[in-house]
């Protein structure tokens, strides 16, 4: 007798058959997609090869060697890893650099080199000098530390670093358009004014953000045409972080041990024993710059006479007499850009007044230069030069930056000038 499957046992078969089909394909989905994500992660691990925080073992085996003071250095090394910043190997450098076959530049810190990620993205390794001692340690740690945690479109950005017992080197991204003071005080190289505005404004937020939007303020302390890079479209990005400190925002006066900036550049207080160093420095700073770029010459000039040519008196001189736009003619200035040219002289004004309380934040300053703000009569400044005299403007003692010769003009930290009291003021 021939047994026919009941109706029931039919429609049975048929789910069974199709649950094992959705299982299947279930199955297979989850492989395709699990295979997708490892070849996504490996072409990811490709793409950033070269850029791992990766330390070789016989370099981790150096550490544990290191002395007292070289074990300082790895713990802050240790904390900034964890942050932006990337540690990268003797190895990588190498390689990023084609074995440092194209130098930038140097100076007494050490030497600037030209390289690139795997990428495509353009870099310049600065190597410290081999022989680190206290004052380039210091350096190291004053870039990294500072600008390391920060990022602002008008500040040079730190990609990474590399230490050991044989090398000190910064990484940062690479300014193709070189240093400001090289359109400013030569001839060969020329920038329309308007640029320079454009130049002016974005320094000011850099600085802005420095003092005013970091979860600790920075001082920078050191501002200048020669500090200030520009990018392949001549964007400004304020770089050389050496003598830079992070400071309590609350704190209204910073601890200064000595003499830090640059002849020509840094403000009154550092003469003045009555006045607190601030991060008002930097304004002041940033005054004499806007100087530079008003007149495209340095501020301070010797002629044949005993005398200092010196602009920023200039400036004040002609707007205290009411011909402001007969000076900015005679820099050179069309008559299209007079107007910004006269309100960046006047904000230059404000920025270089003797008291660091009298010149205004830097937040405050973008918004002059940009029109956004009216600007009041500022006071007479430079009176702070009757009690040290005019040969403060010029070059006291040799000091040497990162990135310069060890020239009077060049920017570096010494105990060289003692602050003085400010007397009795000639009006």
């Amino acid at each position: 007798m021939i047994l026919y499957p009941s109706k029931t046992q039919h429609i049975s078969g048929k789910l069974l058959g199709i649950g094992v089909i959705a299982v299947m394909v279930l199955a297979i989905a989850a492989m395709v997609i699990f295979t997708a994500y490892r070849c996504a992660k490996i072409l990811n691990q490709r793409y950033v090869r070269g850029l791992e925080p990766t330390v070789p073992e016989a370099a981790l085996n150096m550490v544990q060697n290191l002395k007292v003071e070289e074990q300082t250095m790895e713990k802050f090394l240790q904390i900034m890893t964890k942050e932006k910043p990337v540690r990268f190997t003797t190895e990588q450098l190498s390689s990023f650099t084609n074995n440092y076959s194209t130098k930038l530049g140097s100076g007494g810190f050490g030497v600037v080199y030209r390289g690139q990620f795997p990428n495509g993205v353009k870099i310049a390794v600065k190597i410290l000098n081999p022989c680190l001692n206290k004052r380039v340690e210091a350096q190291f740690m004053a870039e990294v530390g500072t600008i390391g945690g920060t990022y602002h479109i008008n500040l040079v950005r730190l990609f990474g670093l590399c230490y050991d017992q044989t090398i000190a080197a910064l990484v940062y991204e690479y300014m193709g358009n070189g240093s400001l003071d090289k359109y400013l005080f030569t001839e060969t190289e020329v920038i329309k004014w308007e640029k320079l505005h454009k130049i002016a404004v974005e320094t000011a937020r850099g600085i802005a953000y420095l003092h005013e939007e970091c979860q600790q303020r920075i001082v920078h302390y050191d501002i200048k045409p020669a500090n200030i890079l520009l990018d392949a479209k001549f964007s400004a990005k304020v770089a050389d972080f050496g003598l830079a400190k992070l400071c309590n925002p609350k704190n209204t006066q910073e601890s200064v041990s000595s003499y830090r900036g640059t002849p020509g550049y840094s403000a009154p207080e550092f003469f003045l024993r009555n006045y607190p160093i601030t991060h008002k420095c930097d304004v002041y700073s940033f005054g004499m710059l806007l100087f530079e770029i008003i007149g495209r010459r340095r501020n301070a000039q010797d002629t044949s006479s005993d005398t200092l040519d010196w602009f920023p008196k200039q400036v004040w001189d002609e707007y205290e007499k009411g011909e402001l736009s007969a000076l900015v003619m005679a820099c050179g200035i069309g008559k299209e850009d007079r107007e910004k040219a006269e309100r960046m002289s006047i904000v230059a004004l404000w920025c270089a007044q003797d008291s660091p309380e009298g010149r205004p934040p830097m937040s405050a300053v973008v918004k002059m230069l940009e029109g956004g703000d009216e600007i009041v009569a500022p006071p007479k400044p430079f009176r702070y030069l009757y009690s040290i005299g005019m040969d403060a403007l010029k070059s006291p003692c040799k000091t040497g930056n990162a990135f310069g010769s060890s020239k009077g003009n060049e920017g570096g930290e010494s105990s060289c000038l003692p602050r003085m009291e400010f007397g009795c003021l000639v009006h």
